[in-house]
């Protein structure tokens, strides 16, 4: 049985990574992922927590993505590892012009004592008819900063 205070640990988990991403806070994002974490990207490349935190620094640039949200958020706990999983869509300045898209991600976290920590995340691209309505979004960053929900 999943105990509330898990599900609320890593819901607070998900909204600090994406937070992270958005910041581009790679000492707060090293602290939520294990030493032997490994992210597997939409071209289905593997990038190990090193080259991974290295390029967190630079990821997010609110000037070509200027309009990020998160939606669909999903939880399950199975003991000692929980998959967290949700959707962000997003808005990407090409060559003038704005492309939305929207990438689904699993992350699996695993529980080390009192703490979740995340050992893989999963990109997966999303076809527009798959799209999770606005209704489940959780959060929206404009310009890179959180805007307030009503």
């Amino acid at each position: 049985m999943t105990h509330i205070d898990d599900l609320a640990d890593l819901r607070a988990l998900n909204a600090r990574f994406i937070h992270n991403f958005i910041t581009c806070d790679v000492e707060s994002h090293g602290k939520i992922i294990h030493p032997q974490f490994v992210c597997i990207s939409t071209n289905g490349s593997k990038q190990q927590r090193a080259a991974y935190l290295h390029d967190w620094a630079t990821d997010f640039d609110a000037a070509t993505i200027p309009y990020w949200d998160t939606r669909d958020e999903q939880i399950e706990v199975f003991g000692d590892v929980a998959l967290v999983r949700s959707t962000n869509k997003y808005v990407r300045r090409i060559d003038g012009r704005d492309v939305v898209g929207m990438t689904t991600y699993t992350d699996t976290y695993i529980r080390q004592g009192e703490t979740w920590l995340c050992i893989q995340a999963q990109l997966t691209p999303v076809s527009p008819e798959h799209y999770p309505p606005d209704a489940t979004i959780v959060s929206v960053y404009v310009d890179g900063h959180l805007q307030p929900r009503s």
